[in-house]
């Protein structure tokens, strides 16, 4: 990945080397976890995409679970897009219509707007996905990448959550550029981001900004860490950034394990971490 550029950073991928590096930590990260299958909610967008096929190349198609989870107001193409993604990758597919279960809790709360009904969709469908990784024995794979990550552009224990991420360290802009390489259906990699969530929704529209110039911006101010008086003379407006870094900071909360008050001389997550005190 170059770390270098002038108004816009340079986000070009070295996409064999990435494809190299994301495979293995899908296959490590599995084995480690005593696992050897994965699970992941195929919407018929471009992360979701790359994600599975990741999965595929680093575990086996066959070992490889896609579910298709629709609600009645999901876009009839969103689902044959994961269809077309899935039968190209050999990989299997599931389909749970969230309808049902969705709508009887939306029945109780019929004064709901559509942003908590849309998080209601997206946590159904991880309580799904989760059940079918217990049946499956497979671990849960993330879709979220850096660009949703830092503004907070997710749901938690919806969207978000997951075992493992591969795309969390990548703008949405390197995830275009990657589904292209590892051979995602043009359709899929040219189309509009959607959490599809209602008829007509988008994510540029609802952030307000396109994702390529908020990647260009994010780069500069998270990975080189510019100030505003480096990225004014960059193009970026005052306004632009503020909005962005107001994003990023309050939603900065979704990014962390659950904060535990500290009463012990060992607390899990901060003294206690295992990876390190593998001996206990």
């Amino acid at each position: 990945m170059e770390t270098t550029g002038g108004r816009g950073a340079n986000l070009q991928l070295n996409v064999d080397i990435v494809q190299k590096i994301l495979k293995e930590f899908i296959k490590d990260e599995t084995n480690r976890a005593g696992f050897s299958k994965a699970v992941v909610g195929l919407s018929g967008g471009v992360d979701s995409a790359v994600v599975a096929y990741l999965a595929a190349e680093a575990l086996g198609p066959e070992n490889v679970r896609a579910v298709l989870l629709p609600y009645r107001s999901s876009s009839p193409l969103s689902r044959q897009h994961a269809e077309e993604a899935a039968a190209k990758k050999g990989i299997t597919t599931e389909l749970v219509d969230i309808s049902p279960m969705v709508d009887s809790y939306l029945q109780a709360v019929p004064e709901v707007n559509r942003v908590r009904a849309g998080n209601v969709m997206a946590r159904q469908r991880m309580i799904v996905l989760y059940d079918i990784s217990a049946r499956e024995r497979a671990l849960v794979l993330g879709t979220s990448n850096k660009t949703e990550l830092l503004l907070g552009y997710g749901t938690q224990h919806g969207d978000l959550a997951s075992a493992i991420n591969p795309l969390g360290d990548l703008y949405k802009s390197q995830v275009w550029q990657l589904a292209e390489a590892l051979g995602v259906p043009k359709v899929i990699v040219q189309k509009d981001p959607s959490a599809d969530l209602w008829d007509g929704q988008t994510d540029e529209g609802e952030l307000g900004f396109s994702y390529r110039d908020v990647d260009r911006l994010l780069y500069q101010m998270v990975d080189q860490r510019r100030t505003d008086e480096e990225l004014v003379p960059m193009g970026f407006t005052l306004a632009f950034i503020e909005k962005v870094r107001t994003l990023v900071r309050q939603s900065q909360f979704k990014r962390r394990p659950p904060i535990i008050a500290k009463v012990s001389t060992r607390t899990v997550n901060v003294e206690f971490r295992y990876a390190r005190d593998w001996g206990i």
